[in-house]
């Protein structure tokens, strides 16, 4: 077990919603750039693209087939840059959204900041604990507006269940679970080659290594990236923890993983991981690349109901007898959502960039949630077999 120096982690207080030096009307056009157009980025920029009012002016990535994709789809009469530095110096710019890999967040949203961009950034905000703190720090004056990719803090029914939370409906929670579990393949569909990719780019302050399609493609998995399911899946659901229970800083972790079946990996690909906080909140999460089957679920287990929530909305079940192996009771509450929280949040960042209000997911609560998930990573690392 690692105990942790609370004090050490309570920096989670950050001003972002005073006004810019551009006097924004509710109305007015935001010219977009897009920083790391893999996937999630594309996707991401694709939404803000279809906001009213917004203009997709620039597109960047080191990647020469992710950029002329860009281009052609989100960006047709914009600009396509490889050197995200240009992009930033440009005066048609008035913010950006960040898709790198991890270990680019800190650096890209501090150098975005200090361009007087607002940035959109997916999650985690970070790649280490000291990355976040440096983060906070430098971000702490200024005036631009920071959202990370917790989309669930915009999710409707994820609102609507923190409510129930709140109420005490549950009674005492002593106990909440949280697991994600995704199905994947050993084979990369498309491997890229090193004439598709400026591999040096990429690697930015990583350490320096041969140019690897694997790594390229499921750079989450290696630790000079990314950090696994931890970073790329539980620091979701840990955000919505912290959210719900109002702590953020664990006092102890405790973390066991296993790389039996993507051995190829650097990060576990089955992994248990345990959080205690100081109001005697247990959080237990697990996650494995072996299938897919339930995705991704939190359980909040309390002495007179069950919340069960997900992305697909939340069920409640109250708590009807003490009998030992009592079956699940029908559920007095369940409530569908079919409808992607990403719009919702990105929306919410767009009009923070307008009105300067602190967005729904700002640095003050995303940055120890990329923490939480770096300290299940350090413990993990300390047991991890040789």
């Amino acid at each position: 077990m690692m105990k942790l120096d609370r004090r050490a982690f309570l920096k989670t207080s950050l001003l972002t919603a005073a006004s810019a030096g551009r006097i924004w009307g509710a109305n007015d056009r935001i010219r977009l750039g897009g920083i790391g157009m893999g996937g999630r980025g594309s996707y991401v920029l694709g939404l803000a693209a279809k906001a009213e009012n917004t203009e997709v002016a620039a597109v960047c990535d080191v990647s020469i087939p992710h950029l002329a994709a860009a281009k052609e789809k989100l960006a047709p009469q914009g600009v396509a840059i490889k050197d995200y530095r240009e992009l930033l110096d440009r005066k048609d710019i008035d913010a950006v959204v960040i898709g790198s890999p991890d270990h680019w967040h800190v650096t890209m949203i501090i150098d975005s900041i200090k361009a007087g961009k607002d940035v959109y950034c997916e999650k985690p905000v970070s790649h280490s604990i000291e990355e976040g703190e440096r983060l906070l720090a430098a971000a702490a004056d200024s005036k631009q507006i920071v959202q990370v990719g917790y989309q669930q803090r915009s999710w409707a029914h994820y609102i609507a269940a923190a409510e129930i939370f709140a109420s005490g409906r549950l009674g005492a929670v002593p106990l909440i679970q949280s697991s994600w579990y995704q199905g994947y393949g050993h084979r990369i569909e498309k491997p890229a080659s090193a004439s598709d990719i400026d591999w040096k780019s990429f690697l930015g302050a990583a350490p320096d290594q041969p140019f690897d399609p694997l790594r390229l493609s499921r750079w989450r998995w290696f630790w000079d990236f990314g950090g696994g399911h931890l970073t790329d899946l539980f620091s979701h659901w840990v955000d919505v923890i912290h959210w719900y229970i109002g702590e953020y800083s664990p006092d102890a972790v405790q973390a066991l993983g296993t790389r039996d079946i993507f051995p190829e990996y650097q990060c576990p690909d089955t992994i248990t991981a345990t959080y205690q906080y100081p109001k005697g909140f247990n959080v237990v999460h697990t996650g494995s690349l072996a299938g897919a089957i339930e995705d991704g679920n939190i359980l909040f287990r309390g002495n007179q109901g069950l919340l069960k929530l997900n992305r697909w909305g939340y069920t409640v079940y109250e708590e009807v007898s003490n009998h030992a192996g009592a079956l699940l009771p029908p559920p007095t509450l369940i409530v569908d959502s079919k409808r992607d929280g990403t719009i919702d949040h990105m929306q919410n960042f767009l009009d923070c960039a307008r009105s300067r209000k602190t967005p729904n997911a700002p640095l003050s609560t995303s940055v120890p949630a990329a923490r939480a998930a770096h300290l299940g990573n350090i413990a993990y690392r300390k047991t991890e077999k040789a």
